[in-house]
């Protein structure tokens, strides 16, 4: 074997393994994600109401999240696997829409931190936007979601507290 071919086939035994960790690693991840599934009850950091109801759809490669908090419109933010990371795409009253990735850094993670990547109809990043989301799986049935609206380069956090409601 010449000294390119086995560089080329050690380079590639020695990626293998961490493309099949980071694909797992969100795998995983996701199936949490999945778990979600259902409708969900709580409160926002000032105890006003909040709802939020997860869907699976498109053969379940998709988490649908509609969210609707006190005195707001309803969001709806779709969640689905992309390589090494869960991304999304937020749907905001304000008709801007964030696109966020979150890469997990273990296979059974409790928090995933979504990181703003761009957004459509955004004219500028001054404008009011959704900017970053951290899911924090509490357990099975409780969650908080840490959104982080940003407006002129100031963050406002807004923290909702979720509890699976029961069927």
């Amino acid at each position: 074997m010449n000294l390119s071919r086995r560089i080329a086939v050690t380079t590639l035994a020695l990626t293998l393994p961490a493309v099949a960790f980071a694909t797992t690693t969100s795998e995983a991840a996701f199936k949490k994600m999945q778990s979600l599934a259902g409708e969900w009850t709580g409160t926002d950091s000032h105890g006003m109401q909040a709802k939020s109801t997860f869907k699976l759809i498109v053969s379940g490669t998709t988490v649908m999240e509609t969210l609707a908090m006190s005195g707001m419109e309803e969001m709806v933010t779709f969640y689905h696997i992309d390589k090494n990371a869960i991304t999304l795409v937020h749907y905001c009253p304000t008709n801007n829409q964030p696109r966020m990735r979150s890469i997990p850094s273990a296979a059974d993670t409790t928090e995933l931190v979504f990181e703003f990547q761009g957004a459509a109809n955004l004219p500028s990043l001054a404008t009011g936007h959704q900017h970053k989301l951290t899911l924090h799986f509490d357990d099975a049935n409780h969650i908080t979601e840490t959104w982080v609206w940003r407006k002129d380069g100031k963050d406002t956090p807004m923290v909702v507290h979720l509890t699976r409601q029961k069927n």
